[in-house]
């Protein structure tokens, strides 16, 4: 196809694909599903060899969030039967990301629920990064605490956090759809600030949120636009008791072309498989590590995730191999500029200063059941409809790990 081979030229150049390019990755059929896989795979190895990179997630405070976030399990007035537990104290989060760093981490993102930190908060996360780096001196810590105030992002990077997350979700156009008491610019804001303090900016989304191909290229292009070095692709969790629990949009098809899509887009970014891959790629996840080169290992924020074990032998079984605690994950153009993928051959940032959403989020949700019934009918073509059977029997809530006595699964 001259379009993949286009984009595999654009990707090893860094050069920015047109809008016209992105949205025909998304709509190319199932017929041509290996075909995308393999160009994209051509830029990923490229850039990061066949080496993925381990993450692992700290919940270091559980539900009881004021915002309202449709696709959160967290979210005010939920009712999911998830873990709810305040503040972890520094020894119990160090226990907490041992274990993920024992199956092979190298990063671990240390999340807290709620609208944003206080003052005592950033603190208490201060406090929790000393006590991970006493006993693991090169990891590395990415925060996810929600919208920062002033200095906030300062002291997180003092305290030693070399990283912060903050997802934008969805494009702009649509995010009062799924969020009212915070708004997209706020998350903007908070990458800006994180960026701004010398902080790795890592920022990515959510899909199968009920959104169009045009919401996708929107918020990938936003994010491009804002230079994160990280870029976690969730795909919703569709949990029971949030506002988007009747969302099934997506196959495992469909996934690919999406995480395809934003490698063509960043093609020197890490990019993150993030929360959902075992909900919606299932047996493709393997095919998924040509495109990304980066995964959460083990359980996710409030869902259960795949076994570590599981995850160290898919990725040995697909022929990569899990990047060490000595390599350095960006290409050296980005590493030696602090961060950021650099400028394309027409002078455009490659990746973007962007906010919002947890770390590894877990995605929830369905926006509208009719939609779903609409998008499934007769007479609406298959590639349009890209909708799957839901399968809540792979969405469980997370009993073990942070917060509670049960052994983490790492």
């Amino acid at each position: 196809m001259d379009l993949l081979n286009t984009l595999v030229d654009k990707g090893l150049r860094r050069e920015t694909p047109t809008r016209e390019e992105a949205l025909a990755v998304l709509a190319t059929s199932d017929d041509d599903v290996l075909d995308v896989v393999a160009a994209a795979g051509r830029v990923r190895r490229h850039w990061f060899g066949r080496r993925v990179k381990l993450n692992y997630l700290v919940n270091l405070k559980s539900g009881l969030c004021p915002e309202d976030c449709s696709y959160c399990s967290q979210r005010l007035g939920s009712d999911t039967g998830i873990l709810k537990y305040t503040w972890l104290k520094p020894e119990q989060a160090s226990r907490a990301a041992a274990a993920g760093l024992a199956g092979g981490a190298k990063r671990v993102c240390l999340v807290a629920s709620g609208r944003g930190p206080t003052d005592r908060d950033v603190e208490r996360v201060a406090g929790t990064i000393a006590a991970i780096k006493e006993q693991h001196q090169d990891v590395e810590v990415c925060a996810c605490l929600g919208l920062l105030s002033d200095g906030q992002a300062e002291r997180l990077r003092e305290a030693g956090a070399d990283a912060y997350n903050h997802n934008l979700n969805t494009s702009e156009a649509t995010y009062g759809d799924i969020t009212t008491t915070h708004t997209y610019a706020d998350r903007v804001d908070t990458v800006r600030r994180a960026h701004a303090a010398g902080l790795s900016a890592c920022s990515g989304l959510i899909a199968g949120m009920g959104e169009s191909d045009e919401d996708l290229v929107d918020v990938v292009f936003a994010l491009r636009a804002l230079d994160p070095d990280s870029v976690p692709v969730n795909f919703l969790i569709p949990v029971e008791g949030t506002p988007l629990a009747a969302e099934w949009n997506l196959s495992p098809r469909r996934c690919l072309r999406i995480l395809a899509m934003v490698r063509f887009v960043c093609p020197d970014v890490e990019v993150r498989i993030a929360g959902g891959r075992e909900v919606h790629l299932r047996t493709l996840q393997p095919l998924a590590l040509h495109l990304a080169n980066s995964i959460f290992l083990g359980d996710y924020l409030t869902t259960e995730g795949q076994s570590g074990r599981a995850d160290l032998e898919m990725i040995a079984d697909a022929g990569f191999e899990v990047e060490g605690a000595d390599e350095v994950t960006l290409p050296a153009h980005r590493s030696a500029a602090g961060g950021g993928c650099g400028a394309d051959a027409g002078g455009a940032a490659c990746g973007a200063d962007a906010g919002g959403g947890a770390c590894g989020a877990d995605a929830g949700g369905g926006r509208d059941a009719a939609r779903t019934d609409a998008v499934l009918a007769d007479d609406v073509p298959t590639d349009s409809a890209r909708t799957d059977a839901a399968r809540t029997d792979l969405v469980a809530v997370r009993r073990r790990g942070a917060g509670t006595d049960l052994a983490p699964n790492a």
